[in-house]
């Protein structure tokens, strides 16, 4: 329990570190979308679902841009994920490591230094 805490704790410090770039990443996918969405007609809960599915990668095709100009703008969606999802990964990465140094280095050293 304690190593989850710990974790935790140095995500959530990271996160709100990194919180201006994590939100100024959202916004772009956000505007990004809303002009997809005056582009294509599509409603903007619509645009809003099919940008965050663009960022993630995942696509799932049910809604597909067929203007030229929300099709750039998918490709520039799909990297800002790529960036902001790089960023979270990153950020948890660095809380485990955080979090190992702290309890299992710790637990482990007494018991080699023993043998």
């Amino acid at each position: 329990m304690q190593f989850t805490l710990s974790f935790v704790g140095q995500f959530s410090k990271l996160v709100i570190i990194t919180s201006p770039i994590l939100v100024f990443l959202i916004m772009l996918i956000v505007l990004l979308a809303l002009v997809c969405a005056r582009t294509e007609k599509w409603k903007y809960s619509e645009s809003l679902y099919w940008a965050f599915i663009t960022a993630t990668t995942v696509g799932y095709g049910d809604i597909r841009p067929k203007a030229r100009l929300s099709r750039i703008l998918a490709v520039i969606i799909g990297i800002t994920g790529l960036m902001l999802f790089g960023i979270i990964i990153t950020i948890a990465v660095h809380a485990t490591s955080a979090a190992i140094k702290l309890h299992v280095d710790s637990a482990v050293l007494p018991v080699l230094s023993a043998l």
